[in-house]
């Protein structure tokens, strides 16, 4: 078997075999096929397409690439994925909630690059906290503590990360089959027989357009299915920035004030709308109760504080200090806080949530390449959502900085990018649509 007749085949829009896809990612894992090719295959891929069977044979033997978890419990084992956006702090709230009311989740999350934000990341604005864990302890804690919040091991599909290297240096990222391989490999590995995904859409999302983000939503659930999954996506708006803050330590912050009970912050309502509709479903998914069941579960797991118990016993498992939960003025705050105001009144037409993320990265907490560092101190609050009234003078932003310049270079931008309307404005929900 030869790469260069593999590109050949797929250049000519034919169909690869499982035999050949298998050859390509074993090739790929063992470096014995060179990026050159990889890359031109690559490419014939974006242009040519894959059917759901050479899909769901490229996803598993990405799986297979490395080691497979595998749980042999009395229990169902559920994943939940985003596909990113800006302030987008859902896994942090859901995961807990979930395991206080009996999952077990293993979720591997990711790192924020452009202007979208990563998990990992803001986890690591807690003190002592690692997300690095081996495949054992990422296993041994899942069982143990109900859950755990970790990056992908380099045990796990790490065909998935060469491929990503290269898509992402050769203009083939924008590709759904990639995607959904890329995705569900990672998943497959993990061993989660349930399957949750969030997909984005909208001006913040990597899925701009709502058709897009159906493709993507159906692939998933396609590919998933036929690797014997049981899966659910919402497909949910990120045309705004999702809850109040983005930002690392910001987004912690905001994270606790909707897990503590005992807070005297009232939690943003979108983003409280969309973690009970993902944890209901979730719930609906992996144990096939009832809607009223499962919501009225959810809802008790946040009224008693078992969620944010139990993002406290993952925390304090993956050894982060659990006195910034209890207190987080304990985390430190930007050096430069300065607010952005409303030119005139009307209504909230529009706040881009690019802007913002582009913004935040600006300000030194998200990163333009993957080596920058990142600041958790900064970050941005946005104080009204679409289709709130405004009055000239309210306030739209705080904007947290380490310095004046840091601040101003910011400020005009937020200003300028948030559109107000004379006249009341219809306002999308949060949850567009559920597809199964």
């Amino acid at each position: 078997m030869r790469m260069v007749d593999i590109i050949r085949k797929k250049r000519d829009g034919l169909a690869l075999s499982s035999d050949e896809i298998a050859f390509v990612i074993h090739g790929v894992t063992a470096a014995s096929i060179p990026d050159y090719q990889t890359s031109a295959l690559l490419m014939a891929i974006v242009l040519n397409g894959m059917s759901d069977q050479e899909t769901a044979d490229l996803t598993a033997a990405m799986a297979h690439s490395g080691e497979v978890l595998e749980w042999n419990e009395p229990f169902s084992v559920i994943d939940k994925h985003s596909t990113g956006g800006v302030g987008d702090k859902t896994s942090l709230i859901v995961v807990p909630i979930l395991v206080a009311c009996g999952l077990h989740v293993c979720k591997m999350s990711g790192r924020g690059l452009g202007h979208t934000g990563g998990t990992l990341d803001k986890l690591e604005a807690i003190p002592g906290l690692s997300v690095t864990l081996s495949s054992e302890t990422l296993q041994k804690q899942t069982l143990q503590v109900g859950g755990a919040l970790a990056g992908q091991s380099k045990s796990l599909a790490p065909a998935d990360g060469t491929l990503y290297a290269l898509r992402d240096v050769t203009s083939t990222v924008e590709s759904t089959p990639l995607i959904v391989a890329s995705i569900l490999s990672k998943k497959l590995a993990g061993g989660a027989g349930n399957l949750l995904f969030d997909v984005k859409v909208g001006d913040g999302a990597f899925m701009p357009e709502l058709t897009a983000a159906r493709g993507l939503a159906d692939g998933l659930i396609r590919i998933a299915k036929l690797h014997g999954k049981r899966v659910q996506a919402l497909i949910t708006d990120m045309d705004q920035p999702l809850g109040r803050m983005a930002g690392n330590s910001l987004e912690i912050i905001e994270v606790m004030e909707l897990l503590n009970p005992d807070t005297s912050t009232k939690p943003d309502s979108r983003l409280f709308t969309l973690c009970v509709a993902l944890a209901t479903n979730a719930l609906i998914l992996a144990e096939s109760v009832s809607e009223t069941t499962a919501a009225s579960r959810v809802q008790t797991a946040l009224q008693s504080g078992a969620a944010f118990d139990a993002f406290k016993s993952i925390v304090a498992a993956q050894g982060g200090d659990t006195h910034f939960l209890d207190d987080p003025q304990l985390f430190p705050s930007a050096p430069m806080v300065k607010q952005v105001t409303a030119q005139r009144s009307g209504f909230i037409q529009r706040i881009p949530a690019r802007t913002v993320g582009d913004c935040v990265v600006r300000l030194g907490g998200g990163r333009a390449i993957k080596t920058d560092p990142i600041d958790h101190r900064v970050g941005i609050e946005t104080h009204l959502h679409v289709g709130a009234p405004v009055a000239a003078g309210d306030v739209l932003f705080t904007v947290h900085a380490v310095s004046d310049a840091a601040a101003n270079a910011v400020d005009v931008l937020l200003a300028n990018a948030v559109e107000i309307s004379d006249v009341p404005v219809v306002v999308k929900p949060i949850v567009i649509e559920s597809r199964s």
